[in-house]
């Protein structure tokens, strides 16, 4: 394979042959949204070689099925099989069947603009990057997916990652999905199997420490299908705690204020309701602990008023709670601790 590796090939719009693509996703339980983010990729513009491999893990729902039907009308289909079921397994899978050295990588969430894959391709070539991405761009559906999108998007919500909040142009820890050269990323050996979530983040940390740039770019722009159900939202966010609980003791100079302050927060919200019903029944001072949970709920409330302003009213009444799902749940997965293979 040698169309595009080690930084030979051109820009899809300049002179000379333009490099294969092969975008490759995972999937799980994506019935919802699996043909219309098949239906986008194919949909794309690029001028050059551009295939589509998908990775289906044991699904509950008709995923396979819906899989197997898109690839017996399409021959740029591929489908293989991800038994493990496990997100990092199933990229790795992909990336093996892909044919070209251009690697794109989208998701079952996720939906590409029309001219994506010739933006980050160009994009990766001129940049020299190993990586590069963009923003993910939660579109919300309904009342519930709106307050996620508007929360996702928000640094009161996520932090101030650019790849969820915006930024200028330029190196970057991580970035949203990704646009790779199979050279650097064989190189340093795929996604690691272990990290059932945390991957991406993971796998740029080790390109960069191998001498790679992973390249931030706000005009990529990947649509996202934020979870639908507070339940699904709180498992999300446990789980992600506690994997970046596992990144963190895996590469202690990753630690932040960023991460940190969600346990933070669990454990003086904890605290401060215990204090406040001990102060009830036995030493009154101690109801003062009931100012930090009542600060923290104040102080998301009056974030919401300013992140909410433009929503409709049903899904600004749901900020607030959502806000809080998402801090509680993800310092409540981190103090859990890592998550292991079952």
């Amino acid at each position: 394979m040698s169309d595009a590796s080690g930084g030979s090939g051109t820009v899809p719009d300049g002179p000379g042959p333009v490099p294969g693509v092969s975008v490759f996703l995972t999937v799980r339980n994506e019935e919802r949204d699996l043909a219309e983010s098949v239906g986008r990729i194919l949909e794309q513009d690029y001028a050059g070689p551009l295939e589509v491999v998908l990775a289906v893990g044991p699904s509950n729902d008709r995923t396979a099925e819906i899989a197997e039907k898109l690839a017996a009308v399409e021959p740029r289909l591929t489908v293989v099989d991800n038994p493990a079921g496990w997100t990092p397994a199933g990229l790795n899978a992909a990336i093996r069947a892909a044919r070209h050295d251009l690697l794109v990588r989208v998701d079952g969430h996720s939906h590409v603009e029309a001219g994506y894959v010739s933006r980050v391709v160009r994009v990766l070539i001129s940049s020299g990057a190993a990586n590069v991405g963009g923003i993910m761009v939660p579109e919300g559906r309904t009342a519930f997916e709106k307050a996620v999108a508007v929360a996702m998007s928000s640094p009161l919500g996520i932090g101030s990652a650019p790849f969820h909040t915006g930024g200028r142009a330029g190196p970057a820890d991580s970035v949203y999905l990704g646009a790779f050269r199979r050279d650097a990323l064989e190189a340093v050996g795929l996604y690691d199997e272990e990290y059932l979530r945390a991957q991406d983040w993971e796998l740029n940390y080790r390109l960069r420490q191998a001498g790679h740039t992973v390249w931030f770019d706000p005009a990529l722009r990947v649509g996202y299908r934020p979870r639908g159900s507070w339940r699904q939202l709180a498992t999300q966010f446990f789980r992600s705690g506690r994997w970046r609980n596992h990144v963190m003791r895996q590469y202690p100079d990753t630690a932040s204020l960023r991460y940190l302050a969600p346990p933070a927060a669990v454990c003086g919200i904890v605290a401060g309701i215990a204090a406040g019903v001990v102060g009830a029944f036995t030493t009154p001072w101690l109801l003062w602990g009931l100012v930090v949970p009542g600060g923290y709920v104040l102080g998301v409330v009056a974030g919401s008023l300013r992140e909410g302003r433009d929503l409709p009213l049903r899904a600004r009444l749901l900020l607030p709670g959502v806000l809080m799902t998402m801090h509680l749940s993800w310092g409540a997965g981190f103090l859990r601790g890592p998550e292991r293979h079952s």
